[in-house]
């Protein structure tokens, strides 16, 4: 057979083929499960905010979405299960804010944040708490800062080195507000710690910090967003406390391996999306302390590369290391 036949050939082929493969892509998803992947374990934010998504996702697609918990090194395990798992639509990561924190703080990481994942959505935004036990000394973030200038050693507790909360008091010793930083290993031990007055102060998620604000065992003192949270407005912000541009949120977004079809990447975009409009949905995330943020996979990413960069400067100016 001449070569022009040859390829003659693939060409009545490749026409013929072409009807069923834009058929097959047109029909995402036609398989279930869909898996979202929450890179820590059950229990805590990121579960629940798979959780909260998951049923909604499920009657929006017409296939079932469920949550697998795939915890371990500040969520990247997950992640890299995901960012090498098949392109395929079946498969997405729900990640923390630590995936912009792991690529500066752990050495080797088995994938490349920026090439290996694209973001689908950024689902959201929640304030970190500054707070201290009800019988604290220090009655208002102002105190904290005069007793830190005064030097008086003040600490405080986070949910463990590099942590974003870690990072921001982090960012906080660079403008005159240093303090000593005791690392625990998740938020139960931390405000196990903090409520009993064994730690001055903590460093956590309006998640994990509010219910013992509501119950009267600890005091906020300031939020670390660039603006208050509806959950505590009366709660100051660090910026409006003498420290203009501050701006550390805690956050949540949804990934894809990076070679997922675009199409499938904006029809996913679409129905998450849609699910955080939905009324029950936003006031479940809310109830959660989160923000809903939501928008184009391109303005996630945007965001999520900030994060990445800010995170990295302040990760190497402190000579951060990881638990």
């Amino acid at each position: 057979m001449s070569i022009r036949k040859v390829f003659l050939t693939f060409g009545l082929l490749a026409m013929a083929c072409a009807p069923a493969l834009a058929q097959t892509a047109g029909a995402w998803p036609s398989r279930q499960p869909i898996k979202l992947v929450a890179v820590f374990p059950p229990g805590g934010s990121v579960d629940q905010v798979a959780r909260i998504l998951a049923p909604q996702l499920s009657q929006q697609l017409g296939q079932n979405v469920i949550v697998e918990n795939k915890g371990g090194a500040s969520g990247s395990i997950g992640t890299a299960a995901v960012a090498t798992s098949p392109a395929d639509g079946y498969t997405f990561a729900v990640v923390f804010d630590t995936h912009a924190v792991n690529p500066s703080l752990i050495a080797g990481l088995p994938f490349d944040t920026r090439r290996d994942l694209v973001p689908l959505v950024l689902v959201g935004t929640s304030a970190m708490v500054l707070a201290t036990h009800a019988g604290s000394e220090y009655k208002t973030f102002a105190d904290v800062v005069a007793a830190a200038k005064a030097k008086k050693n003040v600490s405080y507790g986070s949910i463990g080195s590099g942590s974003l909360g870690h990072l921001a008091m982090a960012l906080l010793a660079k403008n005159g507000l240093e303090a000593q930083h005791i690392p625990y290993k998740g938020g139960g031990p931390l405000m196990s710690d903090a409520v009993a007055g064994h730690v001055p102060l903590s460093i956590g998620s309006v998640f994990v910090t509010k219910p013992h604000i509501d119950s009267k065992r600890m005091r906020p003192l300031a939020v670390t967003t660039s603006k208050r949270t509806a959950e505590l407005p009366d709660v100051p912000t660090v910026a409006e406390s003498g420290f203009a541009g501050f701006d550390a949120p805690a956050w949540w977004a949804l990934l894809a391996p990076a070679k997922t079809p675009p199409d499938i990447v904006r029809r996913m975009n679409e129905e998450l999306n849609k699910a955080l409009k939905v009324p029950e949905i936003a006031q479940r995330l809310a109830g959660q302390g989160i923000t809903v943020i939501g928008g184009t996979p391109e303005s996630a990413r945007t965001f999520i590369d900030k994060q990445i960069d800010v995170w990295a400067q302040v990760v190497k100016e402190n000579n951060i290391k990881a638990d």
